[in-house]
């Protein structure tokens, strides 16, 4: 390793490598292909951007393409990426879909040398004759299984096919999935397989909890875990409408220290949400899986799964947020007894999946014992002064539930007045 990379991992705290990082190092350094699975939060970046960097030539050519699913986890991995190779001289440039393109083209005439950037954009660019990659050392494919899914695999083939016979490829994921296992029948290449999911010791405790509550009380469960001030979490959605319902509810009861990521949002709009949340100035990050996926937030106490996943790897992809480099975190998950027994199946015993209850204004594992002469309340608003609010609107939403049917009132007719109605009819008088 580079003595410049060694001091930085020093001032950076790096006790040692992660398992990760160890096992890539070499295969890639020395010119390898790899496949590098690993837990979220295990450092597969620097684990590829470390033995990557060492190997390129100050030539004024792109030696480095890092292909991202997303325009945040680009950005992410563009900073980690700068942040190195700015200790050893290297340029590094960002081509990213949705930022302005002609500026993106005019920094390339810098000659950077390492590109990190979406798959849409880079085959824009690339098309264009904007971006040369004939003379790539390497080309990173991160988040594969996502990137290497049925609606950007080709281009991820075609960008490969247009750089060198030999470059050296390197697919990192958290998951696997057919084509991730099966790597060599996609791209011409002996890829070099390596799992550390089983060795890796980066993961914090992570307790896995279910919340029991009902859809249209859910919004309600959000504000009473916020009355925490310390508690802070990204909450996962399935579908846009939810999470627009949600956030729309939340910010009409006052409540203004939360921050949506939709991909509908502006890319100005999107990196202030990630900042806000990652300065704490938001407690809560509601987005979608496609929008949050791969974000990296230092610390993050928790995830909630505001709708839960229909499948064991967006499970693990959401999960993975938090209790990354040895930080602990909670996942909640939210929704009734059905809902938790699917989840159980779906997990099945790879999580120790327990239920989790309010008892006053804390979380516990105990289930509180209820006191049938208290009246029920419902969650004050963190915002003082729209908690009366929020509880009379709920009151008199729950009443409107009720299903209590007002006996009819007995109308006595009057016999004449359909005829007492024909002789006004025909009254001059009238």
């Amino acid at each position: 390793m580079l003595p410049e990379f060694k001091e930085h991992m020093d001032k950076l705290g790096y006790e040692k490598l992660s398992p990760i990082q160890e096992k890539v190092y070499k295969p890639l350094s020395q010119g390898r292909s790899v496949v590098g699975i690993s837990p979220t939060g295990s450092g597969k970046t620097v684990a590829f951007t470390l033995p990557l960097l060492e190997r390129i030539d100050q030539n004024g050519e792109v030696s480095l393409l890092i292909l991202e699913p997303s325009a945040e986890l680009a950005m992410q991995v563009f900073n980690v990426v700068s942040e190195w190779g700015k200790l050893i001289g290297l340029k590094t440039q960002s081509a990213i879909g949705g930022a302005n393109i002609s500026r993106q083209i005019d920094k390339l005439k810098d000659h950077p040398n390492i590109v990190v950037g979406t798959v849409g954009r880079v085959s824009e660019l690339i098309s264009m004759r904007k971006l040369a990659i004939d003379r790539l050392d390497s080309i990173v494919i991160d988040e594969a299984d996502d990137l290497l899914s049925d609606t950007t695999l080709e281009s991820v083939r075609d960008i490969v096919d247009n750089a060198p016979v030999n470059v050296i490829l390197g697919f990192f994921s958290a998951t696997k999935s057919d084509i991730v296992e099966h790597i060599d029948r996609w791209f011409n290449q002996a890829i070099e397989f390596i799992d550390t999911t089983n060795i890796d010791d980066t993961r914090g405790n992570v307790a896995h909890r279910f919340l029991e509550v009902s859809n249209h009380k859910k919004p309600a469960m959000l504000i009473r875990l916020m009355a925490d001030k310390h508690f802070s979490a990204l909450v996962f959605f399935d579908k846009m409408v939810t999470l627009q319902k949600a956030y729309s509810t939340l910010t009409h009861r006052g409540i203004k220290n939360i921050s949506k990521l939709t991909s509908d949002q502006s890319k100005m709009s999107r990196q202030k949400a990630v900042k806000d949340f990652r300065t704490k100035k938001s407690q809560l990050l509601l987005s979608t899986d496609v929008s949050a996926r791969g974000i990296d937030i230092i610390d993050l106490p928790a995830v909630v799964n505001y709708e839960l996943p229909s499948d064991e790897r967006t499970y693990i992809h959401r999960t993975g947020r938090t209790g990354r480099m040895h930080h602990d975190g909670m996942i909640i998950n939210l929704g009734d007894d059905h809902d938790f027994r699917d989840l159980k199946k779906l997990v099945g015993a790879d999580y120790d999946l327990k239920p989790i209850y309010f008892d006053g204004n804390v979380l516990s594992e105990t289930k509180p014992k209820v006191n049938k002469a208290e009246v029920k309340q419902e969650p004050k608003s963190p915002e003082h002064n729209d908690g009366n609010k929020w509880n009379s609107q709920e009151k008199a939403t729950s009443k409107s539930h009720q299903s209590v049917v007002a006996p009819k009132k007995h109308v006595k007719k009057n016999k004449h007045s359909k005829r007492k109605g024909m002789r006004r009819k025909h009254n001059p008088a009238n």
